[in-house]
């Protein structure tokens, strides 16, 4: 199981951080992208100031760049990094494409599969022609020219956040690796059995698939404290991550379980009590999703991991650097003797 770590990078210590990380071995960064900052600058810069790092997105907001112009990013990054980027992609929600971005959040599944498709047309040095539903290349009846990249081909690992059963099928038949929110390991087969499938009907099997979930990590003996804290940090993203019709997160806790409890985080949440829904977040969703608690449990939670199939966790750390590099150096000892 590799270690990888979620990083913002707004200041010269996170810089520091991550070549501190770097040199403890962890496998790869990984930074995201909202409304806020994007996410391949922080990452062209951090190709500079590293060595042996990967160097991922997660997530690269598909619709917000055209995939000829992902996909010259993506080449960009490799030759930048030396081959260490990982592009990491996902369809996010109708609020942000749609508000933000101006661009209709439509066919979303369809559109990864594309997405996909032409930057890896682009990356192997192919002419890009592509007669899709979401993206006809070059445009119809237009001046466009079947254009071939002139940087030299190059491998571009396409990992997919995906939590819905169709793209999680897209995920397992295209990508070579799946960004698993809302994991909890207990309850694995609610996402692994539609990658499963998707992989076999492309000849893969699920070990093709790098399995790269993001967790909070705490090392605490308060464990009812950090567990009511990390669960009532999913209230945004229950309550506000999606429509009242359709948030996929919430879609991705019923089918784990707790259907019931993440409609009514969602009703308090949009009726504008924001501390009920808050509170009314299950304790448990931030226990399973997360590695919180003693060196024991999380040693536990490493294990169960293990058993579904994990084979990166995506570490995300709060707080000054000093404790981080601290937890940090901690899991990772424990990662490596409970094999």
């Amino acid at each position: 199981m590799k270690v990888g770590l979620f990083q913002g990078l707004f200041d010269p210590a996170d810089t520091a951080f991550v070549q501190e990380a770097e040199r403890l071995g962890v496998d790869s960064v990984w930074t995201a992208e909202a409304w806020g900052y994007d996410v391949l600058t922080p990452l062209a810069y951090l190709a500079g100031q590293t060595s042996t790092i990967k160097l991922g997105t997660a997530i690269a907001q598909i619709g917000a760049r055209t995939p000829a112009m992902l996909a010259m990013s993506a080449m960009s990054l490799q030759a930048l990094s030396g081959g260490r980027f990982l592009l990491g992609l996902g369809v996010s929600g109708p609020q942000v494409m749609e508000g933000w971005h101006g661009v209709r959040f439509e066919a979303p599944v369809q559109a990864t599969r594309e997405t996909i498709e032409i930057v890896r047309k682009v990356a192997a040095g192919e002419r890009l022609e592509h007669d899709g539903t979401v993206y006809k290349l070059p445009l119809p009846d237009s001046r466009g020219r079947a254009l071939r990249s002139f940087a030299p081909p190059v491998r571009v690992p396409a990992y997919v956040a995906a939590m819905g059963p169709r793209n999680l099928a897209l995920t397992g038949e295209l990508a070579d690796g799946w960004i698993g929110n809302a994991f909890m390991p207990e309850e694995a087969g609610a996402f692994l059995k539609p990658l499963r499938e998707g992989a076999e009907r492309a000849g893969r099997s699920l070990t093709d698939i790098d399995l790269a979930i993001p967790v909070a990590v705490e090392f605490t003996d308060d464990v009812e404290e950090a567990g009511r804290r990390h669960a009532g940090g999913y209230a945004f993203t229950i309550g506000a991550m999606g429509s009242r019709k359709r948030n996929f997160y919430n879609e991705a806790f019923a089918r784990q379980g707790f259907g019931d409890a993440v409609a009514e985080v969602q009703r308090l949440w949009l009726d504008g009590d924001r501390a009920a829904a808050a509170a009314a977040v299950p304790m448990e969703i931030g226990l399973r999703t997360n590695l919180l608690g003693t060196e024991k449990m999380i040693a536990e939670r490493l294990r169960l991991h293990r058993e579904a199939g994990t084979t990166t966790l995506l570490v995300k750390l709060d707080g000054p650097a000093d404790g981080r590099l601290a937890t940090l150096e901690r899991l990772l000892d424990l990662v490596a003797s409970t094999r």
